[in-house]
């Protein structure tokens, strides 16, 4: 690789969401799943709590001088905060503190994620129903405020936990969407226009510059056909994917990725109890990864360092016993991957 990864020393992690509703129980496991090395902790996510600690009430909570709350339909701009932007505040900051106690003394990589400015903005509604998509200039105020809102958030966590290296994660499940003209509008009879490629690149490309000059990114998505080469152009440090979902076409550019010092995090451990079989073989978990590399004709000695290894998705589906064994999986996955590269 042309350099060394900003996530060395990053051999597992999780996406983000946790199931049930207690802050020091989630805090506990994702701090405890990843201790003396074996990866990266994270702010734990619990949207089984309601409207506002969901993935986007929770940015929804972030945003500065921009307001929302809850419809029948979903999140929908408002002029002013109201109950469900304060309950998304309230939550956010009672997760801080769970996880504050559980880092003290904590040196090393720390995640903390947010919903992208796109997905954002095909899920937000304006007043009049109609996504924020619809309408370019409601696009930018939203990026802009998202991208204050977490240069605040940031700093916030940098305060709390000073010994850590702070990682911004943006979750963007509807960026290929957005980009094939596949969002549908509010009445479902036909879809928000694709908005175009340098439009998409550089909002995101201000919104991961929230995190500083020298600032560690990554994207995550648990969509099909993840724009790799947008996302690396737009300063991701990282690119974060369901690893079963990746075809041919994508390889080349994976392949150009490595090269290009960008860290793959790949979803290898199922999200969920029912596809949960195959869980005693870390080795098994991560043989594609294996593979992928031979054909890419990589390096098998730069798997472990290039590799992040993961569950597919977010855990909020899975019961608390599943979460904690699919984290701990995910840590000896990328042991086997580091032990056994070929």
């Amino acid at each position: 690789m042309s350099e060394k990864s900003k996530f060395s020393g990053c051999p597992a992690t999780g996406i983000g969401s946790m199931p049930g509703g207690d802050a020091r129980e989630a805090a506990k496991t994702v701090t405890g799943s990843f201790a003396d090395g074996q990866g990266m902790p994270y702010l734990a996510e619990l949207p089984a709590r309601g409207p506002g600690a969901d993935m986007i009430g929770r940015s929804v909570g972030l945003l500065v001088e921009m307001y929302g709350h809850v419809e029948p339909s979903g999140w929908r701009i408002s002029d002013r905060p109201g109950r469900d932007t304060r309950r998304a505040r309230s939550w956010l900051g009672e997760d801080l503190d769970a996880l504050e106690e559980f880092t003290q003394g904590y040196e090393g990589l720390l995640k903390v994620q947010a919903v992208g400015p796109w997905t954002l903005a095909a899920a937000l509604e304006l007043r009049g129903g109609e996504a924020m998509l619809a309408d370019a200039g409601a696009c930018r105020d939203l990026a802009g405020s998202l991208a204050e809102g977490l240069r605040a958030h940031l700093a916030e966590v940098r305060r709390r936990m000073p010994g850590a290296t702070v990682v911004l994660q943006l979750d963007e499940p509807s960026l290929t969407a957005v980009l094939l003209g596949r969002v549908r509008s509010a009445s479902g009879y036909r879809t928000y226009r694709a908005v175009d490629r340098q439009v998409v690149e550089s909002a995101l490309r201000d919104v991961l510059a929230a995190a500083g000059e020298d600032g560690t990114t990554l994207v995550h998505s648990c969509a099909p056909e993840m724009p790799v080469a947008l996302l690396r152009r737009a300063g991701a440090d990282g690119i974060s994917l369901d690893f079963s979902l990746l075809t041919e076409r994508e390889e080349e550019a994976i392949g150009e990725a490595v090269e290009g010092g960008t860290q793959l995090f790949l979803g290898v451990v199922p999200s969920t109890d029912a596809a949960s079989e195959g869980l005693s073989d870390p080795g098994g978990s991560v043989m594609g990864v294996r593979t992928l590399w031979r054909r890419l004709g990589l390096n098998p000695g730069t798997l472990a360092e290039s590799v992040t290894v993961t569950p597919s998705c977010g855990l909020a589906g899975a019961s608390p016993a599943y979460a904690r064994t699919a984290l701990a999986h995910s840590a000896r996955a990328a042991r086997s991957l580091a032990d056994n590269p070929e």
